[in-house]
């Protein structure tokens, strides 16, 4: 669950469990299996001023470069803000 927690902490622990750290028998080169389901995406929080400051930048394939703040992602596609900080 997803809600009220900070992107960042909550994007580090989802890593620790997607490389297996979490379990005893980790080794570094081998995959783990693990899967990790997060709900309420849209419910995670920024400090600071980060909604309107924070920009997620794409190529289009054309010649420029298109931006994007973290509020208007937060709108569109919240799942997006989670898995590119993972």
């Amino acid at each position: 669950d997803a809600s009220d927690k900070v992107v960042g902490r909550l994007a580090s622990d989802i890593a620790m469990i997607l490389m297996g750290k979490h379990k005893p028998t980790y080794t570094p080169h081998v995959d783990t299996g693990d899967f990790v389901i997060v709900l309420n995406c849209a419910k995670v929080k920024f400090t600071g001023r980060k909604w309107q400051d924070k920009e997620y930048g794409w190529f289009t394939g054309y010649t420029r470069q298109r931006f994007v703040t973290a509020e208007k992602r937060r709108e569109t596609h919240p799942e997006l803000i989670l898995r590119e900080a993972v």
